[in-house]
C-alpha cells in the first residue's frame, strides 16, 4: 500500500513539475521581452548580404516589436571595429553572426563574448529533439559561447564549362598541370575568411609543398572581393575559381550561365561549412534584447531565414533543407566530412597554414 501511495505522490508531483515548466519558461520569456522592448533595439553585425541586411531586421520587428540595427561588414573588419571599440571603452553592439575564424580567434580570444548558453529560453531552442545533433551545439571549448545552426556540403571550387570539359579533372593535383596555369584564381588566403578556410583545407589535406605549388608555380589571381571572383568566373577570365558567390553563380547557372560547381575529387572529400554561427557580447548596451535575439535565431523562424537566405543547410530536424537547398549540399547520414569549422582546426592548422601561405606570398613579392 505504501508503496503504491509513493508511486501515485510521484506522479502527481512529476505531472505538477511538468505542467509548471511551461509556465516558468513562458513567464521568463514574456518578462525579457517586455525589457527588451523598453530597450528599444538591439544591435547585430553581420556579413554584408543585402537579402539578411533586409530580412532580418523586418521580420525581428514584426515578430517581436523591436527595432535591429544591422551593422554588414566583413568579419574580419568587424572584428577590427570592435577591437577599436572596446580599447576606448565604447560598447554599441549586442550581438554577432559571423564565421569560425572571427569567433574563435578574435572574439573569444579577446574575451569579448558573453556566455550565450544560460539566455537560451525557448523550448523550441532547448529540445533536443529538434537539432541533429541531439541538442544544441556549442562549439566552443567550454560549450558555452558560440552556438553553430549550420552544415552545408561546400562546393570545392567553380568551373567554367565552356573552358573545363568533363573529365579533365579528377584529382586536386590535376590542377598543377601546365593546363592550368594562370588559369586559376582564389579568395585571398591571407586574410580570415573563405579564403582562408579553403587554403587552411588544401594545407591539411595536401601539404604545404602543394599549396606552394598552386599559389605561386600556376600563377594563381588572387581577389578580396567574391563578386569580382564571380564576375571572372562567368566571363572565363579564369576557369577555375575559389571562393565566388555561391547563390550568385548558383542563379547564373539556373538561367544557363556556363558555371558548375564541384564537390569533391578523387583525392578530395567532401567538407562541410559551418557558415556564421551565433554569439552575444559582454557589456552589450541592450542584454535583453540580444537574448531574444540569440533565441529566435536558433528558433525555426530565424534559422530558416537565415538559411534561406544565405543558402545553408540548418541542422534543425523541423526545417526542411530539400524545400530550398540542392540535394548535394544537404549532409547525408554516415558520410564522414571533413569539417573545417571546428575549434581546434580553426585555432591551430588554419592558423599555421595562414601564416604560411602569407609567407610564401610575401616571398614571392
Amino acid at each position: 500500500m505504501k508503496t503504491v501511495i509513493a508511486a501515485l505522490l510521484f506522479a502527481a508531483l512529476t505531472a505538477s513539475l511538468a505542467h509548471a515548466q511551461p509556465g516558468d519558461w513562458q513567464k521568463k520569456w514574456e518578462e525579457t521581452l517586455k525589457a527588451a522592448r523598453e530597450e528599444g533595439k538591439v544591435v547585430v553585425t553581420g556579413p554584408p548580404d543585402p537579402e539578411i541586411r533586409k530580412q532580418l531586421p523586418e521580420t525581428f520587428k514584426k515578430r517581436f516589436g523591436i527595432e535591429m540595427e544591422y551593422q554588414s561588414a566583413r568579419g574580419s573588419d568587424s572584428a577590427n571595429k570592435m577591437r577599436a571599440e572596446r580599447a576606448a571603452g565604447i560598447y554599441t553592439t549586442d550581438a554577432v553572426l559571423a564565421g569560425s575564424n572571427t569567433m574563435f580567434t578574435v572574439l573569444l580570444r579577446e574575451n569579448m563574448l558573453a556566455p550565450l548558453k544560460p539566455e537560451l529560453i525557448l523550448p523550441e531552442v532547448l529540445e533536443g529533439k529538434n537539432w541533429k545533433r541531439g541538442s544544441v551545439w556549442f562549439v566552443d571549448p567550454e560549450e558555452q559561447y558560440i552556438l553553430r545552426l549550420f552544415s552545408t556540403v561546400n562546393e570545392s571550387f567553380w568551373i567554367n564549362t565552356n573552358e573545363v570539359k568533363r573529365g579533365e579533372l579528377h584529382k586536386m593535383h590535376d590542377l598543377l598541370g601546365p593546363r592550368w596555369k594562370g588559369k586559376i584564381a582564389f579568395m585571398d588566403p591571407t586574410v580570415a575568411g573563405t579564403g582562408a578556410n579553403q587554403a587552411a583545407n588544401l594545407y591539411a589535406l595536401f601539404g604545404a609543398d602543394f599549396v606552394k605549388k598552386l599559389f605561386i608555380d600556376q600563377q594563381t589571381a588572387l581577389s578580396r572581393q567574391r563578386r569580382q571572383l564571380t564576375d571572372w568566373l562567368a566571363r572565363g577570365t579564369y576557369h577555375v575559381v575559389f571562393g565566388a558567390e555561391d547563390g550568385e553563380l548558383q542563379r547564373l547557372r539556373s538561367e544557363g550561365m556556363p558555371v558548375n560547381s564541384v564537390y569533391g575529387l578523387e583525392d578530395m572529400p567532401g567538407s562541410l561549412s559551418g557558415g556564421n554561427q551565433v554569439a552575444i557580447y559582454n557589456h552589450a548596451p541592450h542584454p535583453n534584447a540580444a537574448r531574444v535575439f540569440a533565441n529566435w535565431m536558433a528558433s525555426k523562424e530565424g534559422s530558416e531565414i537565415y538559411g534561406r537566405a544565405l543558402n545553408m543547410v540548418p541542422i534543425r530536424t523541423d526545417i526542411d533543407a530539400a524545400a530550398f537547398m540542392p540535394p548535394e549540399v544537404i549532409p547525408k547520414p554516415g558520410v564522414n566530412y571533413f569539417d573545417p569549422y571546428l575549434y581546434e582546426f580553426t585555432v591551430t592548422t588554419k592558423e599555421e597554414a595562414r601564416r604560411a601561405i602569407t609567407k610564401m606570398l610575401r616571398d614571392r613579392q
